[in-house]
């Protein structure tokens, strides 16, 4: 019953989220739909004053060089007249605007015309007057008036959509804020359940033994055991004690069977205490593995646990990599230090037979090619999740058959942690990178900044932060549209991961701004990277497909920590901003540093 709710709350968050993420898409769509309105009206009123500047200037100068513009700009201002009311098909009240403006272009594009072909016929007089007319003044203030009402209108909805888009992001936070929690908290009572079936049915039996040993020897188990193992342990007992039963009433043979029963009731008794203390082992383990945030505390954990589950066995885990698709040692027990770096999943027949896979001896079976040297004695247990790879349980030695139902319960317990684990780690990923640099997005660079501010005011080390930005980033946008844009953000952003250590944290501040925090770094030295940094992205060629977007340059502005400052990180970051802005002021595609931090 839990399992069914925990999967229903899983299935429920993910269509949620889904279904935001598409009222998402069809949202910026229709922003980008209002970005192509704004653009043609705009482009289609230039192109009518270049069209009306020519034919002035050839009127009054008659040089022929302005008469050229005139045709090809009217053609456009007609073109982009008739794009705008296909554009606003979907508006009645816009379409009615651009339909307005479609007859008034046409008609000023027609004195116009009536004017250069007087002025190309030699009649520049006539030209003149028709140039100096009122009329044309009055339709040209008459297309300017209605681009400006329809570009109010256009304005209005794109400010509409873009608040019900940051309404949606507010929703995904909401979503992943209360569903990562409760998720959490069904698999722990998934987790407390499953013991609980196992507890109960062991201490029933344990009770009913004691029973039996203080001189009830009607006493038998009678309750529901919950799985089929215990099932049969149940019915092997009862059948025991019937024995027992009838082994007393016949006292020709009471002695012999009394022995008998005695010494399977002592198996009985050491494989339950054995089953218990290993299920208690488990249950902590679990327990642990269940608030396990990091890859290195899981692997603390499962190092700790198996030897105690599987004691005198040496092992190692190897969890499924999806990208590289190589399984990677992640924990190692037992005194085992050679173990594989990576091994492909073909390389285990575990994983290929979707089951247990040993080697007693040598000759005894098909060696796995992972094995190396200890290939006549070892064993390989695959962790499988709905029919997906998730590790491999690695141990250099013999499991007895006592030990089987160990490592049975011990391989669901891992792979349901390690599924667990990679759940978790998904969903804090998405809430601390950005979606579209891979970076770290601005609550991670609060949260980190605030905790580096601390760490330093402790040690005294010195925190510099980096806030750089895309220099002209408008111009991408303008000319090859706001795909190119990402485009421009992914590549730089993926050169300054690149360029900067492991230790600094790199993390996109919004638009085209980044801000990098590098700890215990002294301003003066993290300047000499900066500058290598700035020298990279200079070099680079951004290019969308086929398509080359051109060079791209960055400006830079350093600033250091002081005590004085607070502790929310506000004035650093604004130190930070003032620097870059002064590397903007003096031409961009530089680096500058706070006063302060000269200072210091």
């Amino acid at each position: 019953m839990l399992c069914t709710a925990l999967a229903g709350l899983i299935v429920v968050l993910a269509g949620a989220l889904l279904a935001v993420t598409m009222q998402m898409h069809d949202n910026l769509g229709w922003l980008d739909h209002s970005s192509r309105v704004l653009r043609t009206a705009n482009h289609a009123l230039s192109s009518l004053r270049t069209a009306e500047s020519g034919q002035r200037g050839f009127t009054l100068t008659r040089d022929p060089d302005f008469a050229r513009a005139v045709g090809p700009a009217l053609d456009t201002a007609r073109r982009d007249a008739a794009d705008l009311v296909n554009l606003t098909a979907d508006k009645p009240e816009q379409n009615e605007r651009a339909r307005q403006l479609q007859a008034l272009v046409a008609g000023r594009a027609d004195t116009l015309e009536a004017a250069a072909r007087l002025a190309r016929s030699g009649q520049f007089d006539q030209a003149r007057q028709s140039t100096a007319s009122r009329h044309g003044l009055e339709l040209m203030q008459l297309v300017e008036a209605k681009v400006n009402d329809l570009l109010l209108d256009e304005r209005a909805l794109a400010a509409d959509r873009m608040a019900a888009v940051e309404s949606l992001l507010r929703t995904i936070r909401w979503l992943v804020i209360l569903g990562t929690p409760l998720t959490l908290l069904m698999l722990a009572l998934v987790a407390r359940s499953l013991i609980q079936r196992i507890r109960r049915p062991a201490g029933e039996m344990l009770a009913v033994m004691g029973e039996l040993g203080a001189g009830h020897r009607e006493a038998r188990i009678t309750g529901e055991m919950g799985s089929r193992e215990f099932a049969q342990l149940a019915s092997g007992y009862n059948a025991m004690a019937d024995e027992l039963q009838r082994a007393v009433a016949n006292q020709a043979e009471a002695a012999e069977s009394l022995k008998t029963a005695n010494a399977a009731l002592s198996r009985n008794a050491d494989t339950l205490r054995e089953r218990g203390e290993v299920i208690e082992i488990l249950g902590g383990m679990a327990h642990r593995m269940q608030a396990a945030r990091t890859d290195e505390e899981l692997a603390a954990i499962i190092e700790v646990f198996v030897p105690r589950v599987l004691p005198q066995i040496p092992g190692a885990l190897f969890v499924h990599n999806n990208s590289r698709n190589l399984l990677v040692p992640t924990a190692t027990w037992g005194g085992l230090e050679q173990v594989q770096t990576g091994f492909a999943p073909e390389e285990c027949w575990a994983l290929r037979r979707g089951q247990s896979h040993f080697v007693d001896e040598a000759g005894s079976d098909i060696v796995c090619p992972h094995v190396g040297v200890w290939a006549d004695h070892y064993h390989c247990e695959p962790l499988l999740a709905g029919g997906e790879v998730i590790g491999v349980l690695y141990l250099r030695g013999t499991v007895g058959t006592e030990s089987r139902f160990r490592l049975a319960v011990l391989s669901e317990n891992i792979a349901s942690a390690l599924v667990n684990h990679r759940l978790q780690r998904g969903l804090r990923e998405q809430t601390i990178r950005d979606p579209l640099t891979g970076l770290f997005n601005r609550r991670y660079l609060e949260e980190t900044l605030a905790l580096e501010m601390a760490r330093a005011a402790r040690s005294g080390a010195p925190l510099t932060v980096v806030m750089c930005d895309v220099d002209h980033f408008k111009r991408f946008n303008d000319e090859f549209g706001h795909d190119a844009g990402d485009q421009v953000l992914q590549t730089v952003a993926a050169e300054l991961r690149r360029r900067f250590r492991d230790g600094d944290v790199v993390c996109r501040f919004g638009g085209e701004e980044f801000v990098v925090i590098a700890p215990a770094t002294e301003v003066s030295i993290l300047r000499a990277r900066v500058e290598e940094v700035r020298e990279a992205v200079s070099h680079l060629t951004v290019r969308q497909g086929e398509r080359a977007l051109g060079s791209v340059t960055m400006s830079f502005g350093l600033a250091t920590w002081a005590p004085d400052m607070d502790r929310e990180g506000i004035a650093l970051l604004k130190a930070a901003d003032a620097a870059l802005y002064a590397a903007k002021r003096e031409g961009r595609n530089r680096v500058a540093i706070d006063p302060q931090a000269l200072a210091a």
